[in-house]
């Protein structure tokens, strides 16, 4: 059967594959007295609370689980516009936002409604790779630009500016990123979109970690910035729902029946279910338990950013949010005599029982030389990691 050349760009997602080897070496070490500590998917141990999952419950007993509209449940738009107002101080009409099938289908939406075949999108190395996947799916192509830990590993206007080429369509960032956990400074990102701007380009900015910012510096949402930046946002991270598959998007309002006709033939709708427990998300005591869990977010990352230097895992930017380490390995793989962070991570998973992210996925930027891990696991079983990395790397 002949596959698409469309498909046949999709690199594989070596997080997954990584995470199927551990899950295998797992399944062998259940019993011992060292199981698996799995720090390699960043998912938040945390479970959506109690009442949101009694709304989800309540939307099922009622049959409320009929279609919606495509752009979602008006409700649920005027509670994330009020949630923009109240966190960010950020005025967003509820006729900019579309829920969608979580940040992924916002991220196809955005690509397929803006992104024309052959259009080059710049974006930074490392990142997120299903992000440059997105592009690829629309038949453009991500420009991965390599970042340094002097640039937070983020683009920067006189980067994106020598960058840009005829072919450029705009830029696609993260803020707080995943593999990094860093931010770019709202002054600079600033910059980058009078610089997009003037080229007749688009921003879009992947925000689905902006509520677990740790730093009153970087914790800005873009769409204060302009309203024609275009953001990507998720109930997955700060709202610990990843498999309810819920997330919106913010357009300007001319894109808004462009997205809708995509989604009405792409989605239909977001899950009914997913969107009527997302309305319990914004009362006062879920909030206030958000803010709970973004403390201890912090507080893990406090302890293990330190705790990986010591042991020679060099985290060259202390992360601002998300819950993500980015550690270079360099020296201990030439002291293990290992090749990369592939063989790292493997070894880290077989001698230590802890399962992590090598760089691959990422980039091409010196990825080989880093892994990512992923703080979302409790403080227990952080402290439980770093004992038995001291103990195999000593």
């Amino acid at each position: 059967m002949r596959i698409s050349d469309r498909a046949q760009r999709i690199e594989p997602f070596y997080v997954m594959e990584v995470a199927k080897a551990a899950q295998a070496l797992a399944s062998q070490v259940a019993h011992t007295d060292r199981p698996m500590i799995f720090l390699n998917i960043g998912e938040p141990d945390f479970t959506a609370p109690a009442l949101v999952q009694a709304a989800a419950s309540s939307a099922i007993e009622s049959g409320a689980t009929q279609y919606t509209q495509a752009l979602g449940m008006q409700p649920l738009r005027e509670r994330i516009s009020s949630w923009y107002a109240a966190r960010f101080q950020v005025p967003v009409p509820a006729s900019r936002i579309v829920v969608t099938a979580g940040a992924s289908a916002a991220l196809q939406l955005a690509c397929l409604a803006l992104i024309n075949r052959d259009d080059e999108i710049l974006t930074p190395d490392p990142s997120y790779p299903c992000n440059r996947h997105f592009v690829s799916a629309a038949d453009g192509t991500a420009v991965l630009l390599p970042t340094t830990a002097a640039e937070r590993f983020q683009l920067t206007a006189d980067k994106v500016a020598a960058a840009w080429t005829e072919k450029t369509r705009g830029v696609l960032l993260a803020s707080p990123s995943n593999p990094t956990g860093t931010s770019i400074h709202p002054d600079e990102l600033r910059r980058i979109h009078r610089v997009v701007q003037a080229r007749g380009g688009i921003t879009l900015v992947d925000e689905i970690y902006l509520g677990l910012s740790h730093d009153d510096a970087y914790g800005h949402s873009a769409l204060a910035i302009s309203d024609d930046i275009i953001s990507i946002n998720s109930f997955s991270k700060y709202f610990n729902m990843t498999g309810w598959r819920l997330g919106w998007l913010v357009v300007p309002e001319s894109v808004v029946p462009v997205i809708e006709r995509l989604a009405q033939n792409l989605f239909i709708c977001p899950s009914t279910i997913a969107q009527h427990a997302a309305l319990a998300c914004f009362e006062p005591e879920m909030l206030a338990i958000y803010e709970q869990r973004r403390a201890e977010f912090k507080a893990r990352r406090d302890f293990f950013i330190p705790a990986l230097n010591e042991l020679g895992l060099s985290v060259p930017v202390m992360p601002d949010g998300a819950f993500y380490a980015w550690a270079d390995c360099t020296a201990l793989c030439q002291r293990l005599g290992l090749k990369d962070s592939w063989d790292f991570a493997f070894a880290a998973m077989h001698q230590a029982h802890v399962a992590i992210t090598p760089g691959r996925d990422f980039g091409q930027a010196e990825t080989a030389q880093f892994v990512r891990f992923s703080t979302a696991s409790s403080m227990g079983e952080l402290q439980t990691a770093i004992a038995r990395l001291r103990h195999w790397l000593n």
